[in-house]
């Protein structure tokens, strides 16, 4: 348990032309398609911010809760939140370069009252900047006290890191709010929603728990987390999953129904373009992806105690995240029908392939358990 896992030569290899491919892709798409291109970028890099959050929020959870089943797996959490980096990039992109997106920049006479305030530029990057430094101090905080306790054993590092969560926890409530009214839901900046913030943590913490699940089932059979994990884990984790997703659609319906009980043109107007003509499938899909098929295949037992079938209900949860983020920023840029070209598939693909680097990269970077810390053992042993 050294902590030198690593993915083998031919498939980093592999790896790297996708990622590399994919962003070349969307650089040419910068000049050719700015439009597409930019949209693409922003779920690009607003999806990995969501997965690096998820994993870290993960992690503050159980130090926060005082939850020791997860010690096993933290560390696939842990190394999932080294992608923060990475999707703060890939928006700096968007927000230095893409101000087409945003048509508040240009419109500045339609905004009034404290709209007129909120979306102005230099404020809107201060935020982002402030965002992205609050959540990448607490990781690197909680992430540091986490490996220090590897070598010290020291179980004051487990106290340390329980406090530091719970100021995270409330840190990322807020932030994260505020962040997604400011660069999803300003797209389109006279429509708005109250329960926007949650929506979009229920989409960042479902599609999270899907990609842990993905991750632990896959260490599981190449090696690192094979001697750690057990069904038991995986029976939590598909019980956190249908949890989740549920909520997401308990939002998702509340959003909804709210909207169209009132019927206020300045509010029904979001929903009315995603049910227009060819977005209607989508519109429906949505609901089937993120909440139908992982709520009836979720149900039996077996499925949840099932690597390989837990695993296939977290594709589908992922590939609804991406459908949800495709319905939030497509039809706000520029997209009367939905198109599906070069560019989203070079944002998945690059999405995909810098994600799993960056992932296998951290986790090789410490033991692929956390040996010091003093709930491993009763993790190892553990019974639901």
């Amino acid at each position: 348990m050294n902590g030198q896992w690593h993915l083998s030569s031919s498939f980093e290899r592999w790896l790297y032309g996708i990622a590399l491919a994919g962003f070349l892709t969307l650089a040419t798409g910068l000049f050719l398609s700015p439009q597409r291109a930019l949209g693409s970028l922003l779920m690009a890099g607003f999806g990995l911010m969501c997965l690096g959050l998820a994993g870290i929020l993960f992690v503050a959870i159980l130090y926060a809760s005082g939850a020791a089943w997860g010690t096993a797996f933290r560390r696939v959490p842990e190394a999932m939140s080294a992608i923060l980096p990475y999707g703060a990039a890939v928006l700096a992109v968007v927000f230095l370069f893409g101000s087409s997106l945003y048509p508040w920049i240009h419109n500045r006479g339609e905004m009034t009252g404290f709209k007129a305030v909120w979306l102005n530029f230099p404020f809107f990057l201060t935020r982002a900047v402030l965002y992205v430094a609050l959540w990448l101090l607490f990781t690197r905080a909680i992430l540091k006290t986490s490996r220090l306790q590897d070598d010290t054993r020291d179980p004051a590092a487990r106290r340390s890191n329980a406090k530091l969560s719970v100021m995270f926890l409330v840190v990322f409530g807020i932030t994260f709010c505020l962040a997604s009214f400011d660069w999803v839901m300003s797209l389109e900046p006279h429509w708005s929603s109250t329960i926007f913030g949650i929506y979009n943590f229920a989409g960042l913490f479902s599609s999270g728990l899907a990609v842990i699940i993905l991750l632990v089932v896959w260490m599981r059979r190449v090696g690192p987390l094979r001697d750690f994990v057990t069904d038991e884990h995986l029976h939590d984790l598909g019980k956190l999953l249908f949890a989740f997703t549920t909520f997401w659609m308990y939002i998702w319906f509340s959003q909804y129904m709210l909207i169209w009980y009132a019927d206020i043109p300045e509010e029904t107007v979001h929903y009315i373009g995603r049910q227009h003509q060819y977005w209607m499938p989508l519109f429906i899909l949505n609901l089937l992806l993120n909440w139908a098929v992982p709520f009836v295949v979720l149900l039996p037992k077996r499925t949840k105690r099932t690597g390989g079938l837990l695993a296939k209900v977290a594709v589908v949860v992922l590939l609804g995240r991406w459908l949800d983020l495709y319905l939030m920023i497509e039809p706000a840029t520029g997209g009367s029908n939905p198109q599906f070209g070069p560019w989203e598939v070079a944002a998945i693909a690059g999405t995909f392939a810098l994600f799993i680097l960056v992932f296998a990269r951290a986790m090789g970077s410490a033991p692929p358990v956390p040996l010091g810390d003093p709930f491993l053992a009763e993790s190892l042993h553990y019974h639901n």
